[in-house]
């Protein structure tokens, strides 16, 4: 068995947008009939950049091989044209193309992929959700579930509701290419609001997950995190920008919130830099963008001899968390699933199979592979047709 085809779909996700703009789907199919699926997370390029940046890898690395041989693979993607260094757009691709392997192999030998990584050892993965608004309006919008604290409070009450026992929210102000900045009182007050608001409004049933995008400096990372913490969030997500774990670990000897990080990370080399440094106690890979789902056993492994945990993150589409979910169910020291709100909407449409969820945890499939189908027609009748990338951070700096 040998891989010979490959298919790019790069998916426009409608209004609200939950996930992001656009999703990069791969399906890669053998010599006998077997296709598996991927997604790329790649938010520096333009999405046709990127469709011929997986054409080229998969013409260098992928055609003509045994699907099988995941490891020989990985290893001359990541040091093709002599970089052996954790290239962030580099493996994001070969991440989507790892993820569609993975697929492959569980589908030949009939088994979930968390079957071959050591068997299943949790039978529901607790899950978290965005605050998102209730009127479906979109993520970059004035929503005032994204600046009114009580709107927030009552939004997370309906999620609680719903069955999830954590959520998360990120009032702190916008992130820029300048960073990172100091917090001005203004948004330390606001976030401090949000947090006590949310906490008085849901009460023990739910676990606070305090997000920010790296935006502060570490004092000012310090300062914000000494007003959270009477509320006792589970986590404060990136408090500083991903460059220099020196400076988050400064961050995490001040505050007894634990540190949440690892969506802009890559590969094992820099979550394990996070570890040696104590930077976090939570890892947060992106299993689209880190180097896969073996990359991702492997940062799961080191995070477990450290007695730290991970929570797969999700600002994508559903295949990565068919990917996630398949991490989450074979590693000991997995905490908490990102979720997409119950996985209704475009996230839905786009599978063949629901995700399922059940009172704020998602079952782990049984189904081979990933345990769900890309549904092609969909991905085909939402073409993405602009050029913008995935994330564009505000690029002045903030004023106060």
């Amino acid at each position: 068995m040998i891989i010979k085809d490959l298919d790019t779909y790069i998916v426009g996700n409608p209004p609200p947008h939950k996930g992001g703009r656009y999703f990069i789907f791969v399906k890669l199919t053998t010599d006998n009939g077997i296709s598996g699926f991927g997604e790329v997370y790649n938010a520096t390029f333009a999405p046709g950049v990127v469709k011929h940046m997986i054409e080229d890898v998969f013409t260098s690395h992928v055609e003509n091989t045994d699907p099988f041989r995941i490891e020989t693979l990985w290893r001359n993607v990541y040091a093709r044209g002599y970089s052996s260094r954790p290239d962030i757009s580099l493996i994001s691709v070969l991440s989507g193309l790892e993820i569609a392997l993975w697929d492959i192999v569980g589908k030949a030998v009939e088994k979930p992929i968390y079957e071959l990584l050591g068997g299943k050892v949790h039978e529901r993965l607790r899950s978290y959700t965005y605050l998102y608004p209730a009127n479906d309006a979109d993520a970059n919008s004035a929503d005032p579930v994204y600046s009114d604290p009580d709107t927030a409070a009552a939004r997370a009450v309906e999620y609680v509701e719903q069955g999830f026992t954590a959520v998360k929210f990120d009032p702190a102000g916008p992130y820029t290419t300048f960073d990172p900045h100091q917090p001005d009182l203004e948004s330390i007050n606001r976030s401090k609001t949000f947090v006590e608001k949310i906490r008085s409004a849901v009460g023990p049933k739910a676990d606070l997950l305090f997000g920010t995008h790296g935006q502060f400096t570490t004092a000012g990372a310090i300062r914000l995190a000494r007003v959270l913490e009477d509320s006792d969030p589970l986590w404060f997500e990136e408090p500083v920008p991903p460059e220099m774990p020196e400076e988050m670990a400064r961050v995490a000897k001040q505050t007894s919130i634990p540190v949440a990080t690892g969506e802009r990370l890559t590969t094992k080399y820099e979550f394990s830099r996070v570890l040696a440094l104590q930077a976090a106690s939570i890892l947060q890979p992106a299993l689209g963008r880190v180097g896969g789902i073996l990359e991702g056993k492997k940062i799961a492994s080191m995070a477990e001899s450290h007695y730290a945990q991970i929570a797969p993150h999700l600002y994508c589409g559903p295949i990565e968390a068919a990917a996630n979910i398949q991490l989450g169910a074979c590693s000991p020291n997995f905490l908490i699933l990102e979720s997409i709100e119950t996985w209704s909407g475009f996230h839905r449409q786009l599978l063949n199979q629901a995700i399922e969820w059940q009172d704020g945890c998602v079952i782990p499939p049984t189904a081979p592979g990933l345990g769900f189908e890309l549904n092609e027609q969909v991905a085909r009748d939402n073409p993405y047709l602009e050029n913008k990338l995935h994330l564009e951070p505000q690029n002045t700096p903030v004023s106060y």
